[in-house]
């Protein structure tokens, strides 16, 4: 077996395949997005590109991929093939997650060369000004499929082609998509110049693709499962009916896609302004139909256990007096009632699909002791029933779900994915029960099977979930398709969007191949020559790291609560050059100076909260606490966001601008959002200076609030524990004076809080 031969790769590292060098070399010549059949090596591509573009103009390489496990997989891979090049301003690999302390990455950005990070994180921390992408010479994006709307892929890519000094992207996914017009949307938003393809027919590919078995099983739908989704399909005609007889143009019930349930919304939205009546109530009836028909398709594809569950959380939400219309009027049919009926009587699994899985795990395990299997399922509930049949069995296995709580099922941390991974990469369980959080690039070597528990619509995460087995070795892939179901259905959707997306990059390959190239040469890249194994960074490299100083905005200064990262606003400020503090904010989403909080409610979220939480009570709290309390109430049509009377939101309006002193601001969009934030915090700072205290105040409080204040300045101590302090000691002396055990015997004050009221009391004045 020959080996790559590169000065900073270490030897016998990386197979020569002559494919991915050359799409590592045609990846110098600009941007580029690669599109590889999982299995063939992305990350040996990125690997190659990033010796060559060390080799050729140094700087820094920054690598992203969507969840921890995955950037983990990443870093791992480059710490054992790359051979870092000695530079006296920065060497060495760091990853960056949530779990990394700010401070910490700073630190780490300073010192190493190689950062592999999430996303969401890289772009927290330009927002926030912490670092800079001017000398990344090198930024690869693993999944950039994902690149589309308001990920965070996307603002990274724009701030680093206007920061960067010698910017170059390496863009990498197994599967962008069927839709040309999303495909086109990723290359303009990654400023894509080059795409390079193979699939697997390819002549230098060829010799490196293992036999994949690809088996269709079909399953009987069970008459007891068939006797309640005809009923649910029923209650669905009859909603249909409503909606045709109120003059909407509605699809035939076994044609009611997602795409056409879409499709019926905008019909009623577009309703909203002439007949607002009629949209409430169309609007409401769409609602049922969306439970409806994820009803239908939990019980052909997922199982009874699985529907029996969805159906009596349906009916509690429609008997709860906090209920919506819709879930009380389905909770009211007198067919769902027969329906609820019905699946009372199911004690145990009646669909076929949990024992035709334990039946394959099984007969893979007796011939091959030593497979490795992954059983893909769409919800957690499958996997937890899967999970009981296998080792009810005595079949050793393990579940891999996201790390979001729900309901009262904990997640999984990042950590216990990882560890979840190695033990199963390590054969210490044989199979891994994963929801689509395992679709996504996990290198597992020498996975002999993968079953699908449902056909999926989508052709990305078809061929990312086929892409588990056949890396190193043959392997085999079962799907389970419930006949006469949607299971069927998306079996052959996936199939038709699989061929139109290859048909579509290659289309696009060749356009791009039209242009001229120039490739690196050897003695640029280091490729083909041992000679020259020394360092030849770039002028800026050699000059070392940029002071963090340097890159701070001179705009005015607005603290974001740490939970605005997702909106567009945090991204248009920035690119606004406002100067942001990322904070975890008690009150309101943003602080600007000392005297101003604003809270930001889209119209939706206004009505919202306006029905089902309590924000009245929330923007008082806010008011209470500074001087000058702002509500921006982002987009249009607030008066039919929801079947509110229209009273009842005059009514909170004049509660807050009246009633608390709130000052309301109407905005269109983000953007417009962002402009007035912009503008308040630039007239804040000229007129009262760019002082910004996450400790805010009023020009009056009683004495009571005044106590209060100063006990809630501590660290970790909110207005709560400050009340409870001093309820308990009876005035802020005695608090001062109390040692650590005498302050924990309040409720609520722990160790770390006593320690550090009474430190910080104590402490000498410098």
């Amino acid at each position: 077996m020959n080996y790559i031969s590169h000065p900073l790769i270490r030897p016998e590292s990386i197979e020569e395949r002559q494919y991915q060098f050359s799409i590592a070399l045609r990846a110098q010549d600009g941007n580029t997005m690669v599109v590889l059949p999982t299995g063939l090596g992305k990350t040996a591509v990125a690997t190659i590109a990033a010796a060559a573009r060390m080799k050729s103009t140094g700087g820094r390489f920054l690598m992203m991929a969507p969840t921890k496990p995955l950037v983990d997989q990443h870093l791992k891979t480059f710490e054992r093939d790359f051979i870092d090049p000695e530079d006296e301003a920065f060497s060495g690999f760091a990853l960056f997650t949530g779990e990394t302390k700010t401070s910490e990455r700073q630190r780490l950005w300073r010192e190493k060369r190689f950062i592999f990070a999430t996303p969401q994180i890289i772009k927290n921390d330009i927002i926030a000004g912490r670092y800079s992408l001017k000398d990344v010479s090198l930024l690869v994006v693993d999944e950039c499929h994902r690149a589309v709307g308001n990920y965070a892929y996307v603002f990274i890519a724009q701030e680093y082609m206007k920061t960067s000094r010698h910017p170059l992207i390496l863009a990498m996914t197994a599967s962008p998509g069927s839709q040309e017009d999303k495909v086109a949307e990723v290359c303009s938003n990654l400023d894509i110049q080059i795409i390079e393809t193979r699939t697997e027919e390819d002549p230098d590919v060829r010799p490196y693709i293992h036999q994949r078995d690809l088996k269709y099983v079909d399953v009987p739908l069970p008459p007891g499962i068939k006797v309640v989704t005809d009923g649910l399909k029923e209650i669905l005609q009859n909603r249909l009916d409503t909606l045709t007889k109120m003059s909407f143009v509605v699809p035939k019930a076994e044609r009611l896609t997602m795409k056409a349930l879409n499709g019926l919304k905008g019909q009623i939205n577009a309703t909203m302004r002439t007949n607002t009546r009629d949209a409430y109530q169309a609007m409401s009836i769409h609602a049922e139909l969306m439970k409806i028909k994820h009803a239908i398709t939990l019980g052909e594809s997922q199982g009874s256990m699985v529907l029996k569950n969805y159906l009596f959380k349906l009916l509690s939400e429609g008997t709860s007096p906090s209920g919506t219309k819709a879930g009380k009027r389905l909770a009211a049919d007198p067919l769902f009632g027969e329906i609820i009926d019905e699946a009372s009587s199911w004690e145990k699994e009646i669909h076929p699909k949990p024992e035709i899985a334990a039946e394959i795990v099984e007969k893979q395990l007796e011939e091959f002791p030593d497979s490795r299997i992954i059983i893909f399922a769409n919800y957690r509930d499958s996997v937890n029933l899967l999970d009981e049949y296998l080792k009810g069995r005595g079949i050793d296995c393990k579940k891999f779900i996201g790390q979001a709580s729900r309901d009262s099922e904990k997640g999984l941390s990042q950590k216990k994915q990882i560890e979840t991974l190695t033990g199963f990469r390590n054969g210490e369980f044989r199979v891994l029960i994963a929801t689509s959080v395992g679709e996504e690039g996990l290198d597992v070597p020498s996975t002999d099977l993968v079953i699908f528990y449902e056909a999926v619509p989508s052709e990305i995460r078809s061929i990312q979930r086929k892409g588990r087995t056949g890396r190193h070795g043959s392997g085999s892939i079962i799907v389970l398709v419930t006949k006469g179901t949607s299971d069927e259905t998306f079996r052959y959707v996936s199939q038709n969007r699989e061929k139109t997306m290859k048909k579509g990059i290659a289309g696009l390959a060749s356009a791009t191949a039209t242009q001229e190239h120039s490739h690196l040469g050897a003695a640029e890249t280091g490729f083909g020559s041992t000679a020259d194994t020394g360092s030849q960074e770039s002028e800026p490299s050699r000059k070392g790291q940029i002071s963090i100083d340097s890159f701070i905005q001179a705009g005015p200064s607005i603290i974001a609560d740490d939970r605005e990262t997702s909106s567009k606003v945090l991204e248009l400020l920035h690119t606004k050059g406002a100067s942001i503090s990322l904070e975890r904010l008690e009150y309101g989403d943003y602080a600007i100076g000392d005297r101003i909080i604003v809270e930001r409610k889209t119209t939706r979220d206004f009505a919202d909260s306006l029905i089902e939480r309590d924000l009245l009570g929330q923007v008082k709290r806010m008011a209470e606490m500074c001087m000058k309390p702002v509500v921006i109430i982002e987009g249009e049509e607030l008066y039919s966001q929801r079947n509110i009377n229209p009273n009842a939101i005059r009514g909170a309006l004049a509660a807050m601008s009246i009633g608390m002193g709130i000052t309301i601001i109407q905005t269109k969009d983000a953007e417009d959002t962002a402009e007035m934030l912009y503008v308040l915090a630039g007239r804040e700072e000229s007129e009262y200076g760019p002082s910004k205290s996450p400790h805010f105040h009023k020009t009056y409080r009683s004495e009571r609030e005044s106590l209060e204040y100063v006990i809630s300045s501590f660290p970790s101590i909110g207005p709560k524990n400050a009340r409870d302090l001093l309820d308990h000691f009876g005035s802020i002396q005695d608090i001062m004076n109390a040692n650590i055990e005498e302050l924990k015997v309040v409720p609520g004050i722990g160790d770390k809080i006593a320690k550090s009221v009474f430190e910080l009391s104590r402490k000498k004045y410098r």
